[in-house]
């Protein structure tokens, strides 16, 4: 059974593992190797290890982490939907996204945006998110990667 829950300190790791193994698995097709290695090299910094546990969620498969997300609520922006390849087209990610958003319906967020990879804008698409243009996302480190920004509408309760 799937469970969302907070992500805290002890999650760090295995998010970090969820991101590297999804992006070289998922991004394989759309992005050049180099890209994807440069974009996941590296072990996580105290920095990211703080926004975890301060936005993260976590999918949980029987004690399992296979799965995360981040909202930040104050501005409504979506990151970091990695789901382990194990575990892809399970719709862990879907049940991830819809979690996140009515999160942010519960935070009074009105509109929320993304960026995604090229290889998930159909599936954000099939969320209800829209976006059509080709822009480019840049890392904390500085690396430039295409992109679709994304944006959907929350209806607040």
């Amino acid at each position: 059974m799937l469970t969302i829950r907070k992500a805290t300190s002890g999650d760090v790791l295995d998010a970090w593992d969820i991101r590297r193994t999804s992006v070289l698995a998922a991004c394989a097709e759309h992005y050049p190797k180099a890209s994807l290695l440069a974009w996941v090299d590296g072990s996580p910094t105290d920095k990211w290890a703080s926004v975890v546990e301060r936005d993260f969620y976590v999918v949980v498969d029987e004690g399992l982490i296979v799965g995360t997300g981040m909202l930040t609520a104050a501005s409504g922006q979506v990151d970091a939907i990695f789901v382990r390849p194990s575990h892809m087209g399970r719709g862990i990610g879907r049940k991830m996204l819809y979690s996140l958003e009515a999160l942010a319906r519960d935070h009074g967020v009105a509109s929320m945006r993304l960026d995604a990879t090229l290889n998930a804008a159909p599936f954000y698409r099939c969320c209800g998110w829209s976006g059509d243009s080709i822009s480019t996302y840049r890392t904390s480190r500085g690396l430039e990667l295409a992109c679709v920004p994304m944006t959907k509408r929350v209806a607040l309760p």
